[in-house]
């Protein structure tokens, strides 16, 4: 077998009958990770300082981060790993749809894969309904259920990106800024499924050495992306990895961004949901 499944299987896999979807359970829904931060307020002046040390400082390692719990490393390692699979087999486009019950049934068609334990099942459970505050992501979470899906009658690939937009004000927005800023913007990401999110997240995770509090910095936890819901982002032609850090804000792209005054971005600078300042993420859905 290829290493890469086609789009005529792709489809047809996914259309197949759902018997075996998973089912999240009560318990792992109550679960919390054995943790003991809580959630910040910033009750002091001297809060807000540090926890805008933390932020402007995102990727370093500060004193409070809170970490899985050793015995989760082996299970962050084998998920992400399993995870990575699922996208060489469906490619990097169809990834950012898979569902949760989708990336379940491939993973048992496909030896090249194989079936999630179920010790990861459980953690990725625990994982998504885990309160991410706990660990310094305070913003809110759009996507309620790990097994939502995206319909893919409700959205449209965007042509040279590898990346798709839900249909209605995301399409209709990205149009509206290629059509006042031309060739020189690109779109960089679009819609995120849970899977997705899922991957990115633990592979930041995993490089962190299990730092829930320095990956959540940068990147959403599953279930708190906007990508999943309409956000998207942008770029300058040519930037390439650049678009996805504060030089970005550098850019005439940008520039002419701010001008524009029809765009909101999602994590303005020092903003207080525990993200840094991403200057690409385009806020579209409120």
């Amino acid at each position: 077998m290829g290493a890469q499944i086609n789009r005529r299987d792709f489809v047809s896999v996914l259309s197949a009958a759902t018997l075996g979807s998973f089912v999240a359970s009560p318990a792992a829904a109550q679960f919390s990770w054995t943790l003991s931060a809580k959630k910040k307020k910033f009750d002091s002046h001297l809060d807000y300082q540090e926890y805008l040390e933390k932020i402007r400082k995102f990727n370093k390692v500060h004193e409070s981060d809170l970490y899985l719990p050793p015995d989760q490393i082996i299970l962050l390692k084998s998920t992400t790993q399993r995870f990575n699979r699922l996208q060489r087999l469906v490619g990097h486009a169809n990834f950012h749809l898979l569902g949760f019950d989708d990336a379940l049934k491939l993973s048992r068609s496909y030896t090249q894969v194989e079936s999630f334990t179920p010790e990861e099942l459980v953690f990725l459970e625990r994982l998504f309904h885990e309160t991410a505050d706990h660990y310094g992501f305070f913003g809110q979470k759009p996507i309620k259920k790990l097994t939502d899906r995206i319909p893919r009658r409700e959205v449209v690939k965007i042509r040279r990106s590898g990346n798709y937009l839900y249909k209605g004000k995301p399409v209709e927005m990205y149009k509206r800024i290629k059509k006042d800023l031309g060739k020189q913007v690109i779109l960089t990401s679009g819609i995120r499924s849970v899977i997705k999110q899922f991957f990115l997240f633990l592979s930041k995770t995993e490089e962190s050495n299990g730092n829930l509090s320095l990956a959540s910095r940068s990147l959403a936890p599953p279930g708190y992306s906007f990508h999943g819901i309409g956000d998207f982002d942008v770029g300058q032609v040519g930037y390439g990895k650049l678009n996805f850090t504060a030089q970005f804000a550098k850019t005439e792209v940008f520039s002419r961004l701010q001008e524009l005054g029809y765009i909101d971005l999602r994590y303005n600078r020092d903003n207080k949901l525990g993200v840094r300042f991403e200057p690409w993420h385009v806020k579209v859905v409120s």
